[in-house]
């Protein structure tokens, strides 16, 4: 191995991401909400704040991982991911692809997926299905299924002003979702965070998408 052109890698990668820091640091640093002229805290900003973004994940090989044996589990650092993102009441949601026949609903495509990661399962701890709520959005029709833009759009029009994050591990859905407004992530690179950073994540929830 070339040490010297690894090291170089490094570097480059490293760079990348502080890139996105700053691109995101100077996006929003102008947009933090001031406290009033009768020095009333940011106590209802900040609450409005923790609502926002709007994260959603692709679920197979960016949260969970299937095993040769079949069996599943969660992703190296999704648990802990998951878990940060629910201390901090940032709303999470699952854009997946199942089979339109698995329901006639949502509710009960989604029942029908947990049935089929749970029957699998095999980390220490369950899947968070809990944190996902009612945000676990499939589809309906097999022209509805991914990249299709179909899922994004209806994630985006559930979210109010929320600005929406997608994370992924493939190229083609993170391009799909960065076209249709989303914040993309893809995951699982090199050199970079498993995920998109929290911290990344609560500056975007003070600014209103454009």
């Amino acid at each position: 191995m070339d040490i010297s052109a690894s090291k170089g890698s490094v570097r480059a990668s490293l760079a990348l991401s502080t890139a996105l820091v700053w691109a995101v640091l100077g996006a929003t640093a102008s947009a933090a909400p001031p406290d009033d002229a009768s020095g009333v805290t940011r106590t209802a900003a900040a609450a409005r704040e923790r609502a926002c973004p709007v994260v959603y994940f692709d679920l197979g090989e960016t949260l969970v991982h299937t095993a040769e044996d079949g069996s599943t589990g969660y992703r190296p650092g999704a648990a802990s991911y998951l878990r940060a993102l629910r201390e901090r009441h940032v709303r999470v949601g699952l854009i997946t692809n199942v089979p339109p026949s698995w329901g006639t609903t949502d509710a009960e495509r989604a029942a029908r997926l947990r049935q089929e990661v749970d029957a699998t399962w095999r980390g220490p701890a369950p899947f968070a299905w809990k944190d996902f709520g009612d945000r676990v959005l499939t589809p309906r029709t097999e022209a509805e299924r991914k990249p299709a833009p179909a899922l994004w759009q209806r994630a985006k029009a559930g979210s109010g002003r929320c600005r929406v994050v997608y994370q992924a591990e493939t190229a083609e859905e993170v391009r799909a979702a960065s076209s249709l407004g989303f914040v993309p992530y893809q995951v699982g690179r090199p050199y970079r965070p498993p995920f998109l950073p929290v911290r990344l994540l609560e500056l975007l929830g003070r600014r209103s998408p454009a």
